[in-house]
Formats: C-alpha cells, sequence, structure tokens
C-alpha cells in the first residue's frame, strides 16, 4: 500500500506570511483614513455651502445680511428676542418645519424653545468632530440663567465671526468703526458695507467641538465653555483674537505670543478638526480651506469686511 504524505506550512513559513499581511494592512490603513477624511471633509465644505446659499437667501428677501444674533428688534426677530441667525435661516435650509415649532415671542431659551433645539440639524455638524458628549447643561451668561435640559441641545461646528479685537490683534489699525465682519451681534448688513469684496471677507467658520474645550486637539475636561453650547444659541459668535501655539493663552497680542490664527483653541477661535487647516465661508458664498499657518495678520484681514486691508496671499 502507498502513503501519500502531505507537508503542511512550517512555523517559519506562516510567521511570514502574517508579517507580510501586516505590512500590507498597515501600508493600506493610512490610504483608507485618508480617503475617509477626504470624504468627510468635503461634507464639511458642503454644509458650509449650504448655509451660505440660505445666508445669501435671508439677504436677497430682507437686503441685509443676518446678524450673529439679536438682543433687539431687527430683520427676521421682530419681537426683539434673544435669538440667533441658524434660527432664522432655518427656512432657507429646508428646514422650515423646525422654525415653524420656534415660539419667536420667546428668547430661545425660554418655554418650548429648548424642546426645538434639542432638535439635531445634520448641516450644522461637521463629521470630522470627534463624538461629543451630550449637552445638558448650560451656565449663567446674563440675561440667560443657568440651564439644565431635559433633551440635549442640538450642536453645531460652525458659527459667525464677528470681526478682530484690535487690541489684541492691531490697535493701530483696527478700531470700534472697521473692526466687525459681515454678521455681528444686531448687525443689519448689506452688500454694499462689504468694501474689501466680499470674495475676501469671511462670514461663518468653523468652531468645532463646542461647548467642549480643546487645546491643540487635546480634549480638556477641566475646562468649560459659556458659548456656541447649540446651534439655537444666539451669543455663540466671537471676534478673532489670536492665541499661543499651545492653545493656553489668547488676545495677548502678537508681540506678546498669541500670534496663532487657527486651529490652536476652540472656545471661541477658529477651529477644526481637519488637519492643516479650517474650512471658511466668504460673503460671495465661496468655501474654502484655509491653510492654518496662515498668519494673524491675514486672518484677521478677511475677517473684516471695511478695513482696506490688502490681502497679499493668493489663494490664502
Amino acid at each position: 500500500m502507498t502513503y501519500k504524505t502531505f507537508r503542511g506550512f512550517t512555523l517559519v513559513e506562516l510567521l511570514v506570511v502574517i508579517a507580510i499581511i501586516a505590512i500590507l494592512v498597515g501600508l493600506l490603513l493610512p490610504a483608507v483614513q485618508s480617503a475617509r477624511e477626504a470624504s468627510r471633509r468635503m461634507q464639511c465644505q458642503n454644509n458650509l455651502k449650504q448655509m451660505g446659499l440660505a445666508v445669501l437667501n435671508f439677504e436677497s428677501s430682507q437686503r441685509v445680511f443676518p446678524a450673529s444674533g439679536w438682543t433687539r428688534a431687527g430683520p427676521g426677530n421682530p419681537n426683539g428676542k434673544y435669538v440667533g441667525w441658524r434660527t432664522i435661516v432655518l427656512p432657507y435650509l429646508e428646514q422650515g418645519n423646525v422654525q415653524s415649532l420656534y415660539q419667536p415671542s420667546l428668547h430661545w431659551w425660554q418655554g418650548t424653545n429648548l424642546a426645538v433645539a434639542s432638535i439635531p440639524i445634520p448641516v450644522f455638524l461637521c463629521p470630522s468632530v470627534p463624538t461629543q458628549a451630550p449637552v445638558m447643561s448650560a451656565v449663567e451668561k446674563p440675561p440667560r440663567p443657568a440651564l439644565v435640559f431635559s433633551n440635549p441641545l442640538g450642536r453645531t461646528d460652525y458659527e459667525a465671526i464677528l470681526g478682530v479685537q484690535p487690541a489684541s490683534v492691531d490697535p493701530v489699525l483696527y478700531n470700534a468703526t472697521n473692526r466687525f465682519s459681515v454678521m455681528h451681534r444686531n448687525s443689519q448688513n448689506a452688500f454694499q458695507s462689504i468694501t474689501d469684496g466680499s470674495s475676501q471677507t469671511v462670514m461663518i467658520l468653523e468652531a468645532g467641538g463646542r461647548p467642549s474645550v480643546y487645546r491643540r486637539g487635546r480634549y480638556r475636561s477641566d475646562l468649560t465653555n459659556e458659548q456656541g453650547i447649540g446651534w439655537v444659541d444666539g451669543e455663540g459668535a466671537f471676534s478673532l483674537d489670536g492665541a499661543s501655539s499651545d492653545g493656553q493663552r489668547e488676545g495677548c497680542t502678537p508681540a506678546n505670543g498669541c500670534n496663532v490664527a487657527i486651529n490652536s483653541k476652540n472656545d471661541n477661535e477658529p477651529y477644526s478638526f481637519h488637519i492643516g487647516g479650517t474650512m471658511c465661508l466668504f460673503a460671495d458664498g465661496h468655501v474654502q480651506f484655509v491653510n492654518q499657518e496662515l498668519s494673524l495678520a491675514t486672518m484677521a484681514a478677511i475677517c473684516t469686511r471695511a478695513a482696506g486691508e490688502v490681502v497679499d496671499t493668493p489663494g490664502l
């Protein structure tokens, strides 16, 4: 009788195969992650594009851009209550059903408005932002009292930029008259007021992860933020101050080390979870990825609408 012998893999051969597979996976994984981030970044860009169309449609209807937040009567806020720009432009984002539930006769934190505010609006969320803890409370910010929510507020990763803080950036160039962008508190700015050019003026940008606090990509559970607590928040807009490279200081002037414009700290400075920069929506409706190495002076120049600066960085 003849017996056949079958030769299997030796242990060494098996280890070699496993090592080759591990190397291939190691080479493939960064490519997959890069492709996923590219997709997330494209979705973020599309979100801002939709917001741009909504704001421009509001401007077409009212002949002025929406204010970042109202504390008195104005276009889209006839009752003079505290209300933010996102609530006002909901109909232009195909979210008219949500706005119909909102009571404009009340401040955003009163009555059933908080129930409306718990409705998540996907266009206000950047997919690159890590999963966040539910927003179940807010510290006092007069006239708003301290709040505890029955349902978590719907978050937002985008905010209007008010302009720049002169004392923090350049007190010679900027003053109380020329420091503002397109959308600021109680503003009623028309296209004609953007003398620096609508394609050179940022009006909305990323402020990802709020109200959680991040410093250079690190979550800080020991810090709290009173602004940007949800899409309904009408007091979350901020001015550009400039931050230190480690994100620990803000507004200490460029001469004292606060010369970083983007991605240093997320509590009330431009911040994204994209690698290398942040998405910005300009007043003409176009969206652009702005490099985080952009100088504070250049970022300040594109965050004002009528200061007369010369932006000398093609394509930013």
